[in-house]
């Protein structure tokens, strides 16, 4: 082989490698990174992998919140009105977290199948609600049941969002 076309073969085998040295290091650092959504009759169901972060969410479910004395731990209830999970949190929830709302959690399950949480996103006004918990509500055939107790009761209001 000529001496021009052996250092040109090795020079594009060189850039081969990188490329694919760079590419497979990004893919590794996505796959860490990547954070689920479960609903929470998934996680009942044992679907959520443990040890893993994840995000979970649906409504807290009212009467549930449980505050300590003596510390920032918090603990809660969020349900898709199918099933339920219990979420411990330790730190200072956003100031739009309330009772019957949306939220999303992320943090660990253990084994015992309750969620420590180690962030607690919160909906920024009184009509949102995460993309997420939206459609694990329609998915469970639930939304329904959220918006009527939104509206107090009435039936759900039709028109555009």
């Amino acid at each position: 082989m000529n001496p021009v076309r052996k250092k040109r073969l090795y020079i594009v085998l060189a850039i081969v490698a990188g490329v694919g040295v760079a590419v497979s290091l990004a893919l590794s650092a996505l796959q860490e990174n990547i954070n689920l959504f479960y609903t929470p009759t998934q996680i009942a169901n044992g679907e959520a992998p443990h040890d893993t972060r994840i995000r979970a969410g649906g409504m807290v479910e009212k009467g549930s919140l449980k505050r300590s004395g003596d510390s920032l731990d918090v603990e809660f209830v969020v349900t898709d009105f199918a099933k339920e999970v219990t979420v411990k949190y330790r730190g200072i929830l956003p100031d739009l977290f309330r009772e019957g709302q949306g939220i999303v959690a992320l943090g660990k399950i253990d084994e015992a199948g309750v969620l420590t949480a180690d962030e607690v996103l919160a909906k920024h006004d009184e009509k949102y609600m995460p993309p997420e918990v939206t459609k694990a509500l329609k998915d469970s055939g639930k939304l329904e049941h959220y918006e009527a107790s939104q509206n107090g009761g009435a039936a759900p209001q039709q028109g555009s969002n």
